[in-house]
């Protein structure tokens, strides 16, 4: 069956983004977050050793989780990942990597900032859009985005910090999409059990908000 990640997102409402400077690390970090509920992690590729990452993250991984690669950039990227076993692909702007991966199949969530970006990574294939980063608009911006294109599956990432998860959402992201906010340095060796205390505080509210409207409400 063919992955929806705009669905999966929708049902979870939470991406975890691992980047670190390890690769044992990012691996414990992970596993931290698989255990813990957290069920769609992305491992960035400029964390050292992400494909060795992807690898082990998929097969520690529980049914109905999933394991993507972030910064995916270019169409070599893409094979890459996809040889690692990487259910999605992420990219922080409108890159070669998406027409490829959409090529093959691969999932994409697309990073982008403006309208004209957001239906360029579209029109390539992407699935998903990525805005990012979102702190520079806030929820209000995302809105604004949304509004001219109310079917756009938009995932926001870059700055959203707890506090600002539920308003996000409000704002019409089917998803948030967290890196050094729920990881912070549990990647790069830093304390697990505070990764893991954060992955409880922040599935704490996004299972509080619920699936977003329009979706099946459950994993596809």
């Amino acid at each position: 069956m063919t992955l929806d990640l705009p669905a999966e997102l929708a049902a979870t409402r939470l991406l975890a983004v691992i980047r670190g400077t390890d690769t044992a690390a990012a691996i414990a970090a992970g596993t931290a977050l698989l255990s813990e509920g957290v069920s769609v992690v992305e491992v960035a590729l400029t964390t050292p050793g992400a494909l060795t990452a992807i690898e082990a993250l998929r097969q520690a991984a529980p049914e109905g989780c999933l394991v993507g690669a972030g910064t995916v950039l270019t169409t070599a990227d893409v094979a890459d990942v996809a040889a690692a076993g990487a259910q999605f692909v992420v990219t922080p702007a409108v890159v070669d990597s998406i027409g490829e991966a959409a090529r093959r199949g691969l999932p994409v969530a697309a990073g982008a900032l403006t309208p004209t970006e957001a239906y360029t990574a579209v029109r390539l294939g992407a699935g998903v859009v990525k805005l990012f980063p979102a702190a520079v608009g806030g929820p209000a911006y995302l809105k604004a985005i949304r509004d001219p294109f109310p079917d756009l599956p938009l995932v926001a990432v870059g700055g959203v910090g707890l506090a600002e998860v539920p308003a996000y959402l409000a704002a019409g992201a089917i998803a948030v999409g967290v890196g050094g906010p729920l990881v912070g340095d549990a990647a790069s060796g830093g304390d697990l059990d505070a990764l893991r205390a954060r992955a409880r505080q922040y599935r704490a509210v996004t299972d509080g908000v619920g699936a977003a409207p329009g979706t099946n409400g459950g994993r596809s």
